[in-house]
């Protein structure tokens, strides 16, 4: 057995007003109940640092890049950093990324055992819209504050396994885990920010988006053979609803572990990554079923292009 203890560290909410060094001490306070708990790895939400900023709405786009972190780590981070290397544990983390050359970008990134990051993803698929929207009941901007992810669905091999991320929507687009899939992932972490309430259909309640949210992660678990810990932050935020259930999927496409609160919480579970080969060995046996030249269209075009009317 090839064994990763992970923790799911959920996150209640950020408020605006919530300093960088306010947050990141209840980081590190979860990171202490997951070593207590045997975690080798620890796996937090999208945007860990900061409230969810891409639901105000400014003209001037750099009146935000307050939200943005320059370097990582940072003065504020480091001390996550250094407890990280104390407990000898990798974690994973989400947080906006302003680059050098002035670009922005909603990024995750990995760390080793030692603290060294040794992996980075940047989302690539944005939900949202540009402009300010009134028939939502609230805003969505991560298309105005981010630019699509430009460094793809990459894996790591970390914990003695092949790791890889993704951010909050990816986990909607079956594209994201297959990739993955085809580089032999054998668990993905994922962060994200989801609201209780659906900006454009407000009757959608919490348990139907609380059931997509497990339908993504269990489906691209199972059809790619692979654990899934998705991470979410949750509960009121600023005035606005976030909902958790925070889960770890096992290769199989069952729920090993979900979050009860919308609070601060740690789940932690042994996986086992030769879990993973079975499914990988039989009906997800890439090499022997998948039928690559019937499936241009995924590649070829964006949008659904219906056939001609008669």
């Amino acid at each position: 057995m090839r064994i990763v203890n992970v923790a799911a560290a959920q996150m209640g909410p950020i408020q605006k007003a919530d300093s960088r060094e306010a947050v990141v001490k209840r980081m590190i306070a979860l990171m202490d109940e997951a070593k207590a708990k045997g975690a080798d790895l620890i796996v937090y939400p999208e945007l860990a640092l900061t409230t969810f900023f891409p639901r105000w709405y400014v003209e001037d786009r750099a009146e935000f890049d307050n939200w943005f972190e320059r370097e990582m780590p940072g003065a504020a981070t480091k001390p996550l950093f250094e407890r990280a290397a104390q407990h000898r544990m990798a974690m994973n983390f989400g947080y906006a990324e302003l680059t050098p050359d002035g670009h922005h970008f909603n990024t995750a990134i990995l760390t080793d055992k030692s603290g060294k990051i040794v992996g980075k993803y940047r989302k690539v698929h944005l939900p949202g819209h540009v402009e300010y929207d009134t028939k939502r009941s609230h805003q969505h901007l991560e298309k105005r504050y981010f630019e699509p992810g430009d460094l793809g669905f990459k894996v790591w091999r970390e914990l003695g396994g092949i790791i890889g991320m993704a951010i909050c929507n990816d986990r909607r687009w079956p594209e994201t885990f297959r990739v993955m899939g085809l580089q032999g992932v054998e668990m993905v972490l994922i962060g994200y920010n989801t609201p209780s309430v659906n900006a454009e259909k407000s009757e959608e309640g919490v348990e139907k988006r609380l059931f997509h949210n497990r339908l993504s992660v269990q489906a691209g678990a199972y059809q790619n053979a692979t654990w899934v810990v998705a991470v979410g932050k949750a509960g009121v935020e600023d005035g606005h609803p976030l909902f958790g259930g925070s889960l770890i999927v096992d290769p199989n496409g069952e729920i090993v572990a979900e979050a009860k609160t919308e609070d601060d919480e740690v789940l932690v579970h042994a996986c086992d990554l030769d879990a993973t080969t079975f499914g990988k060995t039989t009906i997800f046996d890439f090499a022997r079923h998948r039928r690559i030249e019937h499936y241009g269209l995924i590649t070829s075009q964006t949008g659904a292009m219906p056939p001609p009317e008669k």
